[in-house]
């Protein structure tokens, strides 16, 4: 056996535990939720098949488009505000200034957070009664807004933004800094000022990081339940009513196990279908080196 040939099989090997904790802790677990969304469970009884009957009850459910929708618009409004955000804050912290090397600690920090604890303090903070604007006075923040669906919706982005946007900025800073330095040079021997420079060379040069960012974003999104459950439990009405908090509705309050496992299975598939379609965009290989310009 050749050299390169060995290396690549000891390479394979190391790829066995990941593998297997892939298998493990993904695969297997979604072949059980497919498995139950067939089934009749309450979470404590005896397990019935019930063939489809799950799927029929929750793709006529009326309020499963509305979750849907709910979804996708959160899902579109956080990737709108994260991802300008996120790359001029990457581009700012890419500088090799001390300073920045502090700021990209500290802009850290709401990622290291619980989203459980993010939402109930922005929920103390909100309160028109007792919150940040009764006690400053001010009566812009004096407004009921986790009352109002809109206003409601609109703190459920801004705190999603607020919590996310330093990891992202992060994976565009690393980015930035893989540009090559003589790019920059050459438009500055041209006369290219920096929003020019922003826009000929950073931004095209970050494509496939925008992609990878763009999704993680977009499945994450999918899966946002804890910060929205303890923020506003889904109201008022079902203004906030995502697919993955009517899934722990169904299943962990109304025992409906099977339904539950049926919005599961629908969660991967549409994520699964995101991913693929931004892979897809990102053009014959989003895995090729951003230097491929220099």
């Amino acid at each position: 056996m050749s050299a390169p040939a060995a290396r690549t099989g000891s390479l394979a090997w190391m790829a066995v535990p990941a593998l297997l904790c892939f298998v493990a802790f993904g695969v297997i677990p979604l072949i059980g939720v497919l498995a139950l969304s067939f089934t009749s469970w309450d979470g404590l009884g005896e397990i019935h098949l019930t063939g489809f009957d799950s799927w029929r009850a929750i793709l006529s459910d009326p309020g499963l488009p509305h979750a849907l929708w709910v979804t996708f618009l959160v899902m579109a409004l956080s990737w709108a505000v994260q991802t300008p955000a996120s790359i001029l804050l990457g581009v700012f912290l890419a500088g090799h200034q001390r300073y920045r090397a502090f700021l990209s600690v500290f802009y850290f920090v709401p990622l290291l957070l619980s989203s459980a604890a993010i939402a109930i303090t922005y929920k103390a903070l909100l309160d028109p009664n007792f919150g940040l604007g009764a006690g400053l006075k001010f009566s812009l923040l004096t407004q009921d807004w986790l009352g109002r669906p809109w206003l409601a919706f609109g703190v459920v982005i801004f705190i999603v933004s607020w919590q996310f946007i330093p990891f992202h900025s992060l994976i565009y800073q690393g980015g930035v800094r893989q540009i090559p330095r003589s790019m920059y040079e050459a438009a500055e021997l041209d006369g290219a000022g920096r929003v020019r420079t922003f826009f000929s060379i950073t931004l095209p040069q970050l494509k496939y990081t925008i992609i990878t960012s763009s999704t993680l974003m977009v499945v994450g999104s999918l899966t946002f339940f804890d910060l929205i459950f303890v923020l506003t439990a889904g109201g008022p009405g079902d203004a906030t009513r995502v697919l993955a908090l009517d899934m722990y509705k169904r299943g962990f309050q109304a025992n409906l196990m099977g339904p539950a496992s049926a919005i599961a299975v629908i969660l991967v598939l549409v994520g699964l279908a995101l991913a693929l379609l931004l892979r897809r965009l990102g053009g014959r290989d989003a895995a090729h080196s951003q230097m491929e310009g220099a």
